[in-house]
């Protein structure tokens, strides 16, 4: 399978916020390096857009910690350490699997058929091989589900610590298939909310962070 370039010209609509998301997605994903120096005309030109929007997002990402400014030269991708990974994954672990057992019993069944297009949606985004795309699409299936809890505070806590990940083994798994196998959990969630079967669903969760981070994240850390 070829994978295909992950960042696509935007709608002019809420332009700064869509870049914002989709260099947010590219770097997590693993397509934007850490490491490298990114000038904004060049990015402006992979957008389709002008070099304005994409500076004004990359300024947003330099205050989240995502990016720094190379005077001159344009934002280099921060590097995550492995002791970072290890304590965003055990946060994430103490933090969205019960929730997601909690909600088990909350979701509507008149919502599990658009959560099951979301979680199609990744599915497909997989299969064409689009790691920005399968990268947004995860996030915004998991915070959906996560908002369900009622918590707002919890859904931004969780969308900032999964902001500090660094996807680097994604590439391996696309080519391997392995990632398709992955996107399916998705669906086989949905499954389980519609059985409402609490435990089955919060211990998927569990797996499927651990695997983030000894897996996605392209190397073994301490935490699962």
């Amino acid at each position: 399978m070829t994978q295909t370039s992950s960042i696509t010209t935007l709608p002019k609509t809420n332009l700064r916020d869509r870049v914002s998301q989709a260099l947010r997605s590219a770097i997590i994903s693993g397509e934007m390096e850490p490491g490298v120096v990114y000038s904004a005309p060049s990015l402006a030109g992979r957008f389709g857009v002008s070099a304005t929007p994409v500076r004004e997002a990359m300024l947003d990402l330099v205050r989240e910690g995502m990016v720094t400014i190379v005077p001159n030269k344009g934002f280099r991708v921060t590097e995550v350490d492995d002791a970072s990974l290890d304590q965003v994954t055990q946060i994430r672990q103490l933090l969205e699997p019960p929730v997601v057992g909690r909600v088990t019993a909350l979701v509507p069944l008149a919502d599990l058929p658009g959560l099951r297009r979301m979680a199609q949606d990744i599915v497909d985004e997989a299969a064409g091989g689009d790691l920005v795309a399968y990268t947004e699409a995860d996030r915004q299936f998991h915070l959906r589900l996560l908002a369900y809890d009622g918590n707002p505070r919890l859904v931004d806590l969780v969308s900032e610590l999964r902001s500090q990940t660094r996807l680097l083994g994604l590439s391996s798994l696309l080519t391997s298939g392995v990632l398709a196998e992955n996107a399916r959990e998705h669906l086989l969630l949905v499954d389980l909310l519609e059985a409402r079967d609490a435990a089955g669903a919060e211990a998927l969760m569990h797996a499927h962070i651990a695997r983030v981070r000894t897996t996605w994240a392209g190397r073994p850390g301490s935490a699962s």
